[in-house]
């Protein structure tokens, strides 16, 4: 069971982070016990959290690469997700929702083929041929910019898990207490800092400004590593 670390003053408030870029000077300050580690990876979701990870990344002085994780959405609300599959095909699922919307194998099966086409292309335009770092042994803190069901973020887990990791970090500036929970059974530590209960829960309104990254935003990102 994961280490909860968050921030006190931070709980259950909104626009707490200027920008992405303030949140990981925070996120980099929470986690300086892993500066310099040689056998670490910072590993960023696009595409918000490049941006986040990319600030970690400078101040720990740890490399950074990428995870490539989907949301599968359901069919009448992209907003809304039902599960996750990440980049080696992991997928998993919020069974008691799949049922409660009635979703049929013919829709998670179209979403699944949807979303892997799109990981597909990112991997093709974020990666090119570099390999993915390996993982074994090593310790591994995924960023994002913010959790909402956590379903994305636990199948990125298990993923990094079945690579071999001895060591799994979450960091992100912003969470419900919901998703928190879901994937603490799969990480040995999650830095939150700001956890926010109710039935009510959007990543954006953490931050005073937010805007949706595209694709070239990402790439403009990495060149600077």
């Amino acid at each position: 069971m994961a280490e909860i670390v968050d921030e006190p003053i931070f709980r259950n408030r909104t626009r707490v982070f200027d920008d992405r870029i303030y949140a990981g000077e925070l996120l980099a300050k929470k986690l300086q016990e892993y500066k310099c580690k040689k056998d670490a990876y910072i590993l960023a979701i696009p595409a918000g959290g490049v941006q986040v990870a990319f600030i970690v990344s400078k101040r720990l002085k740890i490399p950074l690469d990428l995870t490539i994780t989907r949301k599968l959405h359901v069919p009448w609300n992209r907003e809304v997700g039902f599960g996750a599959v990440s980049w080696d095909g992991t997928i998993f699922l919020n069974e008691p929702l799949i049922a409660s919307l009635g979703l049929t194998r013919d829709d998670i099966d179209r979403c699944v083929v949807e979303e892997k086409e799109v990981i597909r292309r990112r991997l093709k335009k974020f990666r090119g041929d570099k390999p993915f770092p390996d993982l074994k042994d090593k310790t591994a803190i995924i960023v994002d910019d913010g959790l909402a069901s956590g379903f994305s973020m636990l199948t990125t887990l298990k993923t990094i898990e079945q690579m071999g990791a001895k060591e799994i970090i979450v960091a992100v500036p912003t969470a419900p207490i919901s998703a928190i929970n879901l994937i603490r059974s799969y990480a040995d530590k999650v830095v939150c800092l700001n956890i926010r209960s109710g039935p009510v829960f959007a990543v954006a309104v953490a931050y005073k400004e937010w805007y949706d990254l595209e694709d070239d935003d990402v790439m403009d990102i990495l060149k600077l590593r």
